[in-house]
């Protein structure tokens, strides 16, 4: 089948030319220094970055740009800005203390987080309204020169000092690299809620839906230790909250060998799952009443019959794709199994460890993530059927633990015992450590190959129902449900 997916179509732009580009920075290295990055390698990664963002926000009409596909989110003319102002602040301004370009443009695009999910309708009464943002030529034209001095800094200046802040071990160099990464992903997932009609469909673009539906199969994984987090001195760069590494004994459970799929969540759903109080937190069936939820935010119903709603297309329900949803929904339906999601260390062990008590750097071992092991790094626009991609079969045989969508875990985010900010961006943790949110582990299709590391944590409020991101099934003890 002839697909055209994102890295496909970035490859053909002006800036990405060559596999020396494309490939110069994987960040998953066993290293106590920076030395292994040269100047020209950070700098390629940026180019990279901004190539691939260029290409996303040319997938949408001129309409689009002042809207605001998710009232919990800025208006897309918001996220151009950003992107560009995020790196001049963090490194050429903050690390390096040089001069900006425009205080109120630096400060408009500085920083912007989810609201609580209550404050939604407020947020949305804005949509699609230009209100006080700039007209785009002059963003665009911020975000050049944020670009010129962002790579004259990768380039020429000083980025390692030992004892600054900011810059030892290269820190905001690193820093605003994934940032982008990790935006790229909030990009799509924003995208997906356009209307079709303001979004440009690639040539050729097509779904992968062929897949037999994966039966109920349970893994047993026996009691042992994982490993959480990491030393400052293992990763090249990481962010506070995978500080410091710890250890943590995880007893025997049962691991649904695939993510739950779209078919099997039907059965929940046909099963009266939504009108029924008794499988859900009291705080989400107000939230299911309220919101008049009835299914997952990507389904939709039309005569008669279900479809996901994909980037591009209406697609008839592909039953054996990952369903995705809000951790409030795979709660609710994990309970009606008589089940409950993993745990972040259950997790960490059912993807890293082993039964030799070694633990792999990734589920299938050694070997740089690829298409191969999974659909992650912008592979494709859309999940594959689950269980698609054997040769990422973890240890204990357990299956798209990385890509294919996050996952879902019943772990609060918090920080580790000896948490610190990270200088660099001392609010990216500990904002969030307030009791209202849930770690994720893994990766999606668009997940930067750059971010799949064992210690890296995502996390979103639990009735955040956007985001590309699965679940699987826990017992515990071992055995079957």
């Amino acid at each position: 089948m002839n697909v055209t997916h994102p890295n496909v179509w970035f490859r053909h732009t002006e800036l990405i030319g060559s596999d020396r580009l494309r490939y110069a920075a994987p960040i998953m290295l066993r290293s106590t220094t920076v030395s292994t990055f040269t100047r020209e390698a950070l700098a390629d990664w940026y180019v990279r970055n901004r190539a691939r963002s260029k290409a996303l926000f040319d997938l949408i009409s001129e309409e689009a740009y002042y809207s605001r596909p998710i009232a919990l989110r800025h208006p897309i003319v918001f996220y151009e800005g950003h992107l560009p102002a995020f790196s001049l602040n963090t490194l050429v301004k903050r690390g390096l203390g040089r001069p900006g370009i425009d205080v109120r443009l630096e400060a408009l695009f500085a920083r912007g987080i989810d609201p609580h999910e209550s404050e939604g309708h407020a947020a949305g009464q804005r949509r699609d309204a230009r209100g006080g943002w700039p007209a785009r030529d002059l963003v665009q034209h911020f975000a050049a020169e944020a670009d010129r001095q962002v790579l004259d800094a990768l380039e020429h200046a000083d980025l390692d000092r030992p004892g600054h802040p900011l810059l030892e071990r290269a820190e905001a160099a690193f820093a605003i690299l994934e940032h982008e990464a990790m935006h790229q992903e909030t990009l799509l997932y924003m995208w997906h809620r356009l209307p079709l009609e303001q979004k440009r469909r690639p040539a050729g673009y097509a779904a992968v839906v062929d897949g037999a539906v994966p039966g109920a199969e349970w893994i047993e994984i026996p009691a042992g230790r994982a490993t959480l987090g990491r030393d400052r001195g293992d990763l090249v760069f990481g962010w506070d909250n995978e500080e410091p590494a710890l250890t943590a004994d995880v007893a025997a459970l049962g691991l649904e060998r695939h993510d739950v799929t779209n078919g099997a969540f039907l059965e929940f759903i046909e099963a009266g799952g939504y009108r029924d109080p008794q499988w859900w937190r009291p705080e989400d069936w107000a939230w299911v009443q309220a919101e008049h939820m009835r299914h997952p935010l990507f389904w939709e119903r039309h005569d008669a019959a279900w479809y996901w709603r994909g980037m591009f297309d209406l697609i008839p329900l592909p039953f054996a794709w990952p369903v995705y949803v809000s951790h409030a929904e795979a709660s609710a339906y994990a309970r009606w199994r008589g089940a409950r999601l993993p745990t972040e260390a259950e997790f960490q062990r059912a993807a890293y460890g082993t039964p030799s008590g070694v633990s792999r750097t990734h589920p299938w071992g050694e070997a740089v993530p690829s298409a191969e092991h999974g659909a992650l790094n912008f592979a494709t626009w859309d999940p594959h059927p689950a269980g698609s991609h054997q040769a990422g079969r973890s240890a204990w045989g357990v299956d798209d633990l990385v890509g294919n969508g996050w996952e879902w875990t019943s772990s609060i985010f918090g920080p580790f015992p000896g948490f610190r900010p990270i200088p660099s961006y001392p609010e990216y943790s500990a904002d969030f450590f307030d009791g209202e949110h849930f770690v994720m582990k893994g990766a999606s299709p668009v997940t930067a190959r750059e971010l799949v590391r064992p210690t890296f944590r995502n996390w979103f409020r639990p009735r955040y129902p956007y985001v590309y991101a699965t679940f699987r099934c826990a017992r515990d003890g071992g055995g079957r449900c």
